[in-house]
């Protein structure tokens, strides 16, 4: 039934002495055409066939639609324990509610950052019936010690988001993460997370500190970056080594891709459905206390 994972692939081999030390591409992972909640067309990157988990990250998908056809439907009532579920919105807006009495209204350039704990049943549903809606889901696991707290929301209004202009044509939003002495939006999360979206333009490039012994990759969604002379283009995942910055320049045309790194919290996965737990039988407790209504 459920899926369970000692160990994933990691980015980790301790950087050594005071010698700056470069991420390297160790795995590039395309983003593959999925389906998900009544229907909505998104292309998965992480917690597909080639790769389930990324510790502490479970999954990545981005949607992008300009045809109602492939959105509408969008994420009615559905469980979730034990992990944390971050949305970014560049394009259309989204709404949720859920079990508990929280509603809100997801805006371009906007983000959530949902803590699910103990168990939460939430929607997400379109607020339009026409135009361009674009945004990415990634899911973000909980140490063993955090899975059953309560649920939380951090809701982020788009002019919340720090935006901040490293040099000429290098501009970086900060859902979350330290950057040139700004604080990313989002605030308080175990795996203390980076979620930068970076726009570069033509010819330009991203040359900054990451915290080593942090799990990282790049998600490229407009345009070609090269790291190292490995080209990762749109719709491309990029797995990074350990290393304690990162450079990353726009072949070419300007390009625009998500920066995503957190501490791996290295503890055994049971997962199933919309419950990670760390243990068989925690998911049989959380369909359990699901089917009684104790979510």
């Amino acid at each position: 039934m459920e899926t369970v994972l000692n160990k994933s692939v990691s980015g980790t081999a301790a950087a050594t002495g005071g010698v700056r030390s470069p991420r390297t591409v160790t795995q590039i992972i395309p983003g593959v055409d999925a389906q998900d909640g009544a229907g909505v067309r998104l292309k998965r990157s992480l917690g597909g066939h080639e790769l389930q988990l990324f510790d502490p990250f479970l999954l990545l998908d981005e949607f992008r639609s300009d045809d109602a056809s492939d959105y509408i439907a969008g994420f009615p009532d559905h469980p979730h324990r034990g992990f944390e579920t971050v949305t970014y919105m560049l394009a259309g807006r989204m709404g949720h509610k859920d079990n508990q009495g929280n509603s809100g209204l997801l805006k371009p350039g906007g983000a959530q950052w949902m803590t699910a704990g103990r168990g939460i049943v939430h929607s997400e549903m379109p607020e339009q019936e026409d135009g361009l809606m674009w945004g990415f889901q990634l899911w973000v696991n909980l140490p063993a010690a955090q899975k059953m707290r309560a649920p939380r929301y951090q809701d982020i209004e788009p002019q919340d988001i720090p935006e901040v202009e490293l040099s000429e044509g290098v501009r970086v939003r900060l859902v979350a993460g330290d950057l040139a002495g700004r604080t990313g939006a989002v605030r308080d999360i175990a795996v203390n997370p980076i979620y930068w979206d970076v726009h570069l333009e033509a010819g330009r490039e991203l040359d900054e500190a990451l915290p080593a012994g942090h799990n990282a990759f790049i998600y490229v969604y407009d345009g070609t970056v090269s790291i190292g002379g490995a080209e990762i283009r749109t719709s491309q995942m990029a797995l990074l080594g350990d290393g304690d910055h990162l450079a990353v320049a726009a072949s070419g045309a300007a390009a625009r891709f998500l920066v995503i790194a957190g501490q791996p919290i290295g503890e055994q996965v049971a997962r199933h459905g919309p419950f990670v737990m760390n243990t068989r039988e925690e998911i049989l407790q959380a369909f359990q206390d699901y089917q009684a209504g104790r979510f």
